[in-house]
């Protein structure tokens, strides 16, 4: 199957992030290579693109599709979570930009047997990295009912989460729940019809949020991540973040929003005594797509790019 993802605000987030032609750019999720494509467009043979995906499918796309780079293209397959040791092994301890699209591709969505659609039937799996041990599966399966409800509470912000919770644990008593199809049987047993009919759009769409979440780590590895992005980053280098839902939007505002502090004394104090610095600098307000891009492509009508620019360090600034 031919690997599909629509890279959501690709002018918008190209433009925001390349700042230098010659200069070394970091995809920490690559996907189909769709912002690493069009950052290769921009950057001369001096340039240097590192693609970065634990999908192997995604990656073996990418390697395909940036194959006539004329800059220098080095992929790896692994998670951003591990990119302090990746750009070390690498030999790019500082760079110019680094671009995170958050969630999940269409390609991953749109591919039954990955298990991360509630609109196909496939067995329960929804593994970014295939080769990873914990699967939607055991989640379903072997969870309590107080992390169950946990986890469709916090990580899909779902109403009917301990009633959810509920159903699932008694109905794995019977037989253990092995597809995608019986999932989305529990949790329309537990929804009452009528909330259902009223709410619009999935009744599971909230659960195989949070599933997926849980299984991916998706949210627990981000701020670090972020954080040691920027550490990296050159003076004037650039991080672009795109994010899909709430959840990951507020730890992308709140990262930002600290290392673009300045005094973070306590304000009844009279006068600065913690000397600390802005890390970098926002770039405006979060940009959404266009609505001519959310005509062709609904899935970026939740999507929101957030750019911010690496300062001087205190000494080039003249800081004391």
């Amino acid at each position: 199957m031919e690997f599909h993802h629509i890279s959501v605000m690709l002018e918008e987030t190209v433009r925001g992030l390349v700042t230098n032609k010659k200069g070394t750019y970091v995809d920490c999720t690559l996907g189909g290579g769709g912002h690493s494509h069009r950052i290769a467009e921009l950057l001369e043979p001096a340039g240097r693109i590192i693609g970065i995906d634990q999908d192997e499918e995604a990656v073996e796309a990418a390697s395909a599709r940036l194959s006539d780079a004329a800059c220098r293209v080095d992929i790896v397959h692994d998670n951003f979570r591990h990119l302090e040791q990746i750009l070390h092994a690498e030999d790019a301890d500082q760079v110019d930009g680094v671009v995170f699209d958050l969630g999940v591709s269409s390609h991953q969505i749109d591919t039954a047997e990955r298990g991360f659609s509630y609109m196909h039937d496939a067995p329960l799996d929804m593994r970014m990295d295939p080769e990873a041990e914990l699967s939607a599966y055991e989640v379903i399966n072997t969870y309590s009912e107080q992390d169950l409800f946990r986890i469709f509470h916090d990580y899909g912000e779902e109403r009917w989460a301990k009633r959810i919770a509920q159903f699932i644990v008694r109905e794995r008593q019977t037989a253990p729940i092995r597809t995608t199809g019986g999932l989305v049987d529990v949790i329309c047993k537990a929804i009452p019809k009528a909330v259902r009919q009223a709410a619009g759009g999935h009744p599971a769409k909230r659960v195989f949020q949070a599933v997926r979440i849980e299984v991916n780590d998706e949210l627990g590895i981000l701020e670090t991540a972020f954080r040691t992005a920027v550490r990296h980053l050159k003076p004037g280098g650039r991080i672009a973040i795109i994010t899909f839902h709430s959840l990951e939007d507020r730890i992308a505002k709140k990262t930002l929003r600290d290392m673009s502090r300045g005094c973070i004394c306590p304000p009844e104090l009279p006068v600065c005594v913690c000397h600390h610095r802005p890390e970098i600098r926002l770039l405006g307000k979060p940009v959404t797509a266009a609505p001519q891009e959310i005509e062709r492509n609904s899935r970026s009508k939740s999507a929101k790019l957030r750019l911010a620019e690496k300062l001087p360090i205190a000494e080039e600034r003249g800081e004391c």
